[in-house]
């Protein structure tokens, strides 16, 4: 079990491991906004397919769903109409809705995915982030991840930046990449991409990324 949702909803999360105890720690996030079915469709995807194989010398955590209350209700925001990448403590939140998408909550941290989420960043020394999204085709870097993202575009042919043009407080990209110096990945699947071709594309390039994480 990762954590509950507000809604008191298990956010279940998949651990593969074959060599816990020296093995690069690897971070897979999906369905941070519930609207973006992509994410989830190819976190899933990507479970299904260590499920039948683990050949991988890693230690690898997929939470596919981490908004369930949203993605059961189809929304971008959790259940308090909050968008959980604009709740993190980072340095830089912001209280105020600079935009009507970005809600940030009342309080940095205040909502129970995050701090499920914080807790597990403070209690897990990870090597690497992916959090899983949808919008224009995009592969975003925060820390020194830029080779890693490299072999997504290699597989995938999209684009890798690191800037995503706009100022995102609050953001796990932030948090984790920036202030925790842990690199992430915020990876952008084309948003309405059929579920099916999403799995087949994207996971593949998953898979890919793990080879090279653990030589």
């Amino acid at each position: 079990m990762f954590g509950f949702t507000r809604q008191n909803l298990p956010i279940l999360g998949y651990e593969f491991s074959n060599f816990a105890n020296s093995a690069k720690k690897i971070f897979i996030l999906g369905g941070v906004h519930g609207d973006e079915v992509e994410g989830v469709a190819c976190a899933f995807g990507l479970v299904e397919n260590l499920l039948q194989s683990f050949p991988f010398r890693l230690h690898v955590t997929v939470v596919p769903a981490f908004n369930l209350d949203g993605v059961l209700a189809k929304t971008r925001t959790n259940a308090a109409g909050v968008d959980l990448n604009r709740n993190l403590p980072t340095k830089d939140w912001n209280p105020k809705i600079l935009n009507v998408r970005y809600p940030p909550g009342p309080s940095a941290n205040s909502e129970p995915e995050n701090q499920a989420l914080v807790g597990f960043m403070k209690n897990q020394k990870l090597d690497l982030i992916v959090s899983l999204h949808s919008y224009h085709p995009v592969i975003l870097v925060n820390g020194n991840c830029r080779k890693e993202a490299e072999i997504l575009k290699k597989w995938t042919g999209v684009e890798v930046r690191e800037d995503i043009g706009y100022p995102t407080p609050g953001s796990l990209g932030t948090y984790g990449g920036v202030e925790g110096r842990v690199p992430t990945i915020t990876y952008e699947i084309e948003r309405g991409m059929k579920l099916d071709r999403v799995v087949s594309m994207h996971v593949p390039a998953l898979l890919e990324l793990f080879k090279y994480l653990e030589s």
